[in-house]
């Protein structure tokens, strides 16, 4: 991912990752989601929930299809992060199989609280899943900034390597997973997460609510 900036989870950002994954899908082969250097991605496109309406709805929903998408993909998925992962870029790094960060002076945030905004429910269970409870509860409640110091062992990130090795590392991850069976990998990771997976579904339609009363009013 790469828009020149901070890689905001827009309409057009979504829409080139899903052809990414398309494609990924169609072969059958590891995806590795990366960013920019010094950023992953910074959330959501402000200026669509500037302007309020259906595409900024939209755009909500299209952040949590894509995640959702990524978290049952029938292939290895791992997300490199480059740097700063916040709001929705956290979210989205909280749904690679393996999660890798770059050592420097970056933040992992969802900073909903922080900004006067309500936690999504469905973000609320991408967090449940991965964080440790300790973790969850400081990220959801006081919105803490994780940092890669801190980031293994609260469940933010599986690895933490340097700048230099992140993208190295990522794509030997990627071509080692090519030797697992892929079906077996699929079905897996679905029994894994099944009633994971249900709870987000679930959180979204509660979320899709909140939104259109929000941006549609």
């Amino acid at each position: 991912m790469d828009d020149g900036k901070a890689n905001a989870v827009s309409p057009t950002l979504q829409a080139g990752v899903q052809r990414a994954l398309d494609n990924a899908e169609a072969d059958s082969v590891p995806v590795v989601l990366t960013g920019r250097p010094g950023m992953l991605s910074a959330g959501f496109d402000l200026k669509v929930l500037g302007a309020s309406g259906q595409p900024a709805v939209d755009m909500l929903n299209g952040g949590l299809d894509l995640a959702i998408r990524l978290l049952s993909f029938p292939t290895p998925v791992v997300i490199a992060s480059p740097g700063h992962a916040m709001a929705m870029g956290f979210f989205l790094l909280m749904c690679g199989d393996y999660r890798i960060g770059a050592r420097g002076n970056y933040k992992y945030a969802a900073n909903e609280v922080a900004i006067g905004m309500n936690m999504p429910f469905s973000t609320l269970e991408i967090m449940r899943h991965r964080l440790s409870p300790a973790a969850l509860t400081r990220a959801v409640a006081l919105a803490e900034t994780f940092t890669p110091d801190n980031a293994v062992i609260t469940g933010v990130l599986d690895a933490v390597v340097d700048e230099s090795e992140l993208l190295p590392t990522a794509l030997s991850l990627a071509e080692s997973y090519t030797h697992l069976n892929m079906d077996a990998h699929a079905a897996s990771k679905l029994r894994l997460r099944e009633d994971f997976l249900i709870a987000v579904k679930d959180g979204l339609v509660k979320d899709d609510e909140i939104w259109k009363y929000i941006f549609l009013r």
